[in-house]
């Protein structure tokens, strides 16, 4: 039985011819709705600055919890409420509150719609939702209608309904609506970021990301299910962001250039299913999600990106986290690495192993492999971020995958504060998220390339080039 869900609204099940160099392809087009009277954009919006941010988490399971601990060590926030379905994990997360001298905070548990108190509440700015996939968007959504911003775990919305319900939402309410996407804050990714927009890349023409990540050991641990029971009902990259957005970051995604057109396939659902018939002890010869997805898209600028899926073979966790360019390289999985512009490598001071430090030599420098790990070291050095160069140290006493989850929380606190535009906004958010569906649908279409919605509707390059956002 087919499981993707293809809406009426936004996806047309046509195929236009398109001419392509004398070749003819057949693209599946969607559509973008008008924007609604009297909204404006989201790009570059700063709210007015909050002093002291008051936040609700809603869903306390795998994610909630360390997102209260790493807030309860935020300055310039106040852990007002806390919802689960669970009472224990409620109370359990009250504990951590109450372990760092922080006001007690409100608990909802009980039923599946507790949530909807929370939100009603017109003591918090911000709310923190940590649910299973598909409640994402619907609590996200009501609670921007009832006047808060809204930070929400990947995948933050699962269709093309729900993405433009969160575009529209935070257009017309003016909150914020930020997808929590903590790979972007990984130390790699960020230095390799500022080496591109330092130019040691070139231009970069081509970026590779993935989650590669066996869930054997994790299956138990979602609430009833739900991430099998969701695996089991789509096919697609149901959880493309990890690798996706720090590619999008380096390639300007909205900011310069847009992805138009992407094409999908997978392998025949092998692990998966066998998992699932042993765990749920029931049958399940139509189990949907292919047990390794893959992704190619091209962008407006003639770049392309590719992206992988893969959580049941037995295979080491990789993001991949490639970039391409016409004068260098960058390497995150299995092995960190760079390839530089020469001329850049020369201008680095190293140590030559003798207690000194000289220039590269970059006559020696190989074009078979990565710089040298001395070279290596010096560029990681010299162009660290600016955002990591703030926040490392107490990011790795903090925690969450290596401090990347505090430098993300913190940037959310630190721009909300602040009255500034969010690392990542609304229609990162849709972007990234839109492969959930689209991929689906190209797979269900023999591998048809599937066209990428526009959802800033004409104002992906009002914007030149991606930044963070700094106090002068």
């Amino acid at each position: 039985m087919r499981r993707i869900l293809v809406s009426a609204v936004y996806v047309a099940a046509v195929f236009l011819a398109v001419a392509c160099g004398g070749n003819t392809s057949m693209i599946i087009r969607t559509e973008v709705p008008e924007r609604p009277a009297g909204q404006e954009d989201m790009l570059q919006y700063a709210a007015p600055p909050i002093d002291t941010v008051r936040i609700g988490f809603i869903g306390l399971g795998m994610r909630g919890p360390g997102a209260v601990e790493r807030m309860c060590q935020i300055d310039g926030t106040r852990v007002v409420a806390l919802c689960d379905v669970e009472q224990d994990r409620a109370e359990a997360a009250a504990g951590i509150v109450t372990r760092f001298g922080r006001p007690d905070a409100a608990l909802y548990y009980g039923s599946e719609d507790v949530w909807k108190q929370l939100c009603d509440r017109d003591d918090i700015d911000l709310v923190y939702i940590a649910t299973h996939w598909t409640m994402h968007a619907e609590i996200a959504k009501y609670a921007m209608e009832h006047g808060k911003h809204v930070a929400i775990e990947v995948p933050a919305a699962m269709s093309l309904d729900e993405i433009w319900d969160l575009i529209n939402t935070s257009e017309r309410t003016r909150r914020h609506c930020m997808q929590l996407e903590n790979c972007v804050y990984d130390s790699f990714e960020l230095t390799a970021l500022n080496m591109a927009q330092h130019g040691l890349f070139g231009e970069v023409l081509h970026g590779e990301g993935a989650y590669i990540h066996n869930l054997d050991e994790f299956w138990d641990e979602y609430w009833h299910d739900w991430r099998l029971l969701y695996n089991r009902d789509h096919r697609g990259d149901v959880y493309p962001t990890h690798g996706l957005g720090p590619v999008c970051q380096v390639m300007n995604i909205h900011r310069g250039d847009k992805m138009n057109v992407l094409v999908a396939m997978d392998t025949k659902a092998v692990n998966g299913r066998e998992y699932y018939e042993e765990h749920r002890g029931e049958s399940a010869p139509d189990f949907q999600n292919g047990d390794h997805t893959m992704t190619m898209i091209r962008t407006e600028k003639g770049k392309t990106i590719m992206i992988q899926h893969d959580v049941v073979n037995p295979r080491p966790y990789n993001r991949l986290y490639q970039l391409t360019g016409t004068k260098g390289f960058a390497n995150k999985y299995p092995v960190e690495g760079f390839v530089v512009d020469p001329a850049a490598a020369g201008m680095l001071s190293v140590p030559d192993g003798n207690g000194k430090t000289g220039k590269v030599d970059i006559e020696n420098l190989s074009s078979h492999s990565f710089v040298p790990e001395n070279v290596k070291t010096a560029l990681m050095e010299k162009f660290m971020h600016p955002v990591q160069k703030e926040l490392e140290e107490t990011a790795k006493k903090v925690g969450g995958h290596g401090g990347m989850d505090y430098i993300m929380d913190y940037r959310l606190i630190y721009c909300l504060r602040n009255g500034l535009p969010l690392d990542m906004d609304v229609y990162d958010l849709a972007e990234w998220c839109c492969l959930t569906e689209l991929t689906g649908i190209s797979i269900e279409n023999g591998n048809a390339p599937v066209e990428v919605p526009d959802f800033t509707r004409g104002g992906w390059n009002k914007i030149d080039g991606y930044r963070h956002a700094f106090v002068e």
